[in-house]
């Protein structure tokens, strides 16, 4: 709960001298003495905070359940009562002023600390009640969540999961996500980063074994040039590069073939075909490998890395879904058992 219902009171002031300055004149010099200025409404003050952690007035209207338009008019009082401007608005976005910035990073621990102690009478530990928004790449909504996801929410029915798919880098915090799911070296150095899921991945280089009995099994990345390759685009537009590693030296290929596609399921069927050869988790074809119908090579050469995180923000209040689904993770990596592996 933010502390939208928390007003601070001040003292009136008499009338005529609130909305400007005293003014004397000695010699040829007016002087303005400055009255004390009025306490700002607190609520306002949370109202800020939000629009600048949301990074514009409408995303943290819907957050806050209000109009962009009451939003507006509650920053433009808080700004009058201060007589600073606290935000730069244009039509590119908003932004928050030096003042500004400096306000909230002083003010943000106390906004934070009044938010805990708010929920904090409401919420029972034990049973947690709210929505929880998570934002995660393909690979870890189809073949990692779904078995860690079944326990949690068993546990907690009193929380409204909802997961988005989505293989591109955003600022999930400002997109209005609790929490999201990436790997270490896109993360930024504000978040708190939580092991979740395998700690060691790979990408695996395949093909039908139709596919390589026509044109043969290439044994270094360099032979690839030679072959038809499969490639990944980003929804950004970015075709996904191939790294092989081996003994400290990195290959990169770009994979331009007969077939791009932002579908992973595509490329995996066009491959099972034998029409190319495919670069990709182990976990979108461990079912493909088992059953025959693509075969592995260049084993020496597969990129191999940590596995994912879930992250949140570092100053951010932590509303009581989150937190549980944190604790079941941390609990999950003590016990050994992180994930399923791949069937």
């Amino acid at each position: 709960m933010a502390p939208d219902c928390i007003r601070a009171t001040s003292q009136k002031a008499p009338s005529g001298l609130a909305k400007r300055p005293l003014r004397r004149i000695i010699g040829p010099f007016v002087i303005a003495q400055s009255t004390p200025m009025r306490q700002p409404n607190l609520s306002d003050v949370a109202l800020f905070a939000a629009v600048v952690e949301a990074g514009g007035f409408r995303v943290a209207a819907q957050r806050r359940g209000m109009s962009a338009s009451s939003l507006s008019d509650c920053v433009r009082r808080l700004e009058k009562e201060l007589d600073v401007r606290l935000l730069n608005r244009t039509t590119r976005g908003l932004t928050p002023t030096e003042i500004g910035a400096r306000l909230l990073e002083r003010l943000r621990p106390a906004l934070d600390e009044i938010n805990t102690a708010l929920n904090d009478l409401q919420e029972d530990p034990q049973n947690p009640v709210g929505s929880l928004r998570l934002h995660v790449p393909g690979v870890i909504a189809r073949h990692i969540l779904p078995q860690l996801l079944d326990g949690f929410l068993a546990r907690y029915p009193g929380i409204a999961l909802e997961v988005n798919m989505d293989n591109t880098f955003i600022d999930v915090i400002g997109a209005g996500y609790d929490a999201g799911i990436r790997y270490e070296e896109s993360l930024a150095k504000d978040m708190i980063a939580i092991p979740i899921g395998p700690r060691r991945q790979c990408f695996m280089a395949v093909a039908a074994p139709s596919y390589l009995q026509r044109h043969g099994t290439p044994q270094h990345p360099s032979e690839l040039s030679e072959h038809r390759l499969l490639g990944y685009r980003f929804a950004s537009g970015k075709l996904g590069v191939w790294e092989f590693e081996q003994e400290g030296r990195t290959l990169r290929i770009a994979p331009e073939g007969r077939l791009v596609s932002s579908s992973q399921d595509l490329l995996i069927a066009a491959a099972c075909a034998g029409h190319g050869i495919l670069y990709t988790f182990e976990e979108y074809i461990a079912a493909h490998l088992a059953s025959g119908q693509l075969q592995p090579f260049m084993q020496d050469w597969w990129q191999h890395f940590d596995g994912p995180y879930l992250y949140y923000h570092s100053r951010r209040h932590v509303p009581a879904p989150l937190r549980a689904f944190v604790d079941y993770v941390k609990a999950l990596n003590d016990s050994g058992h992180p994930s399923p592996s791949p069937k």
